[in-house]
């Protein structure tokens, strides 16, 4: 090969029929350079039955080992990428990135590391964080974005795999300095005028959390100059979009604490000033658990329609509890007041937080199909010694007009089965579900079990054959 080193992934086959709970040892793993084994089936509490695709390999004393967290999820076509922090470090990032792939649609699942961001896997930097899954149609390249600590110094990475996610080469740098929270994205609608440009968003803690823009215009080889908006918007969580007339939307969580949303419509040669998605209410996650931001999760559908969710206590009586709310815009500069995806009665005791919203980038308006990925806890006064987390999945057939009935895909877990950070117990800061054409919904998601004395038991696991997405009575 050419000087960039390629990492080979293992395979995990999945069976093709569930006729009973199946347990079995967790998956083996050869070196921390690659991993074999079989898949780990189970079935969450509501009889919903997913595989483990990935494990923690490491052994680096640094990081609290067997942990996964924080996932993103991309599909294109029969192809489902997904990224996330292994070996999570106590005081921020993880021992590296790996990633999850399928390409026969979620039958049959690859997994492995990515190479050269950390010295685990012949990297310069000490840890990694913050991944995020992109696919550029025009270059036929798949990337992962990735946040890397002391390289020293940070650094916003890319890594690119142009064999559908089976190998990834040693990472382009993107951006260095003070940067947090990048966010990765491709224009792929071949009637764009900017077909094929890539867009990473991330934010520079030392400027206020300066909202930067960078672009590339041939598969994430090369990044252009770092561009702020006309109103030099501060915030993190930006999560680029692409209309099909090439605008780049960006919501964000704003310094201030609302979600507000900018643009370019010129491929990402200047980014206009933000307009206000919403004001936010927030209840306080109980427990310690790190949930702390209201951090958007935004989508497009083919019409150019977006959707942006995030949780939201509004509508509860003396803000006892969140909600998923959604907003969603046709204008990309005005944004409609939010409305409450109904998982449950208005009046329950349930916490809901850290959606992944996916939608089918082939259906729009009255007839888009929405899948939504989220934690929960059953009742929001609860302690660190009480809470029972729990992952749900809500849809929808019509655009949110009305909603499925809510679907437990995993939990319960205790709040000490997570690997701890210095802002409390951690199963990632997001998630992501995505839904290809015609297809259902998938969201990779971590799922942790009983520790083994001082070991967890924490690892990606994704529901099999993916979650059905199915209408449900008015909202």
């Amino acid at each position: 090969m050419s000087r960039t080193r390629m990492f080979l992934a293992a395979t995990f086959a999945l069976p093709l029929m569930l006729t009973a709970l199946l347990t079995s040892a967790p998956v083996a793993t050869s070196t921390p350079s690659a991993s074999s084994g079989s898949a780990k089936p189970l079935l969450a509490a509501a009889n919903v039955p997913v595989t483990q695709v990935s494990s923690d390999p490491y052994t680096d004393s640094q990081a609290q080992h067997r942990t996964e967290v924080e996932p993103d999820t991309f599909t294109f076509g029969n192809t489902i990428v997904s990224a996330f922090q292994v070996g999570r470090v106590h005081g921020g990032g993880a021992s590296n990135i790996g990633f999850a792939r399928s390409t026969d649609g979620g039958a049959n699942w690859t997994h492995g590391y990515v190479p050269g961001i950390t010295r685990n896997e012949a990297g310069p930097c000490g840890q990694a964080s913050d991944p995020s899954v992109a696919f550029d149609a025009r270059h036929n390249v798949w990337l992962i974005s990735s946040l890397a600590l002391n390289c020293p110094g940070r650094r916003v990475f890319t890594s690119r795999s142009t064999d559908g996610g089976l190998t990834w080469s040693n990472p382009i740098t993107t951006a260095s300095g003070s940067v947090d929270k990048n966010w990765i994205v491709c224009d792929n609608h071949p009637t764009s005028p900017f077909f094929g440009n890539c867009y990473t968003q991330y934010d520079i803690t030392s400027s206020g959390s300066l909202m930067r823009m960078r672009t590339s215009t041939d598969g994430g080889l090369s990044w252009g100059t770092p561009r702020s908006t006309s109103d030099s918007a501060r915030g993190l969580g930006g999560q680029p979009i692409v209309r099909p007339n090439g605008t780049v939307l960006v919501p964000f969580r704003s310094s201030g604490g609302s979600i507000r949303s900018f643009r370019s419509i010129n491929g990402g040669s200047s980014w206009r000033a933000s307009v206000l998605v919403s004001n936010v209410r927030h209840h306080t996650v109980a427990g310690g658990l790190r949930a702390p931001h209201t951090l958007p999760s935004a989508e497009i559908d083919a019409n150019g329609t977006a959707y942006v969710a995030w949780s939201d206590c509004r509508f509860r009586t003396t803000c006892a509890s969140n909600d998923i709310v959604i907003s969603k815009s046709t204008s990309e500069t005005t944004w409609a007041a939010p409305l409450r995806v109904p998982i449950d009665a208005g009046n329950s005791t349930v916490d809901h937080f850290v959606p992944g919203i996916g939608v089918d980038p082939s259906t729009s308006g009255a007839t888009a199909r929405i899948g939504l990925t989220y934690y929960y806890y059953p009742n929001a006064n609860c302690t660190s010694a009480t809470c029972q987390l729990f992952a749900g999945f809500i849809s929808s057939t019509d655009g949110g007009s009305t909603w499925s009935s809510a679907t437990e895909v995993a939990g319960p877990m205790n709040l000490s089965w997570l690997p701890t950070t210095s802002k409390g117990r951690m199963f990632g800061d997001y998630i992501s579900t995505s839904v290809p054409p015609g297809g259902n919904a998938f969201s990779v998601i971590p799922i942790a079990s009983t520790p083994e004395g001082t070991t967890f038991d924490m690892a990606m696991f994704v529901p099999i054959g993916g979650l059905p997405i199915t209408g449900g009575a008015a909202s």
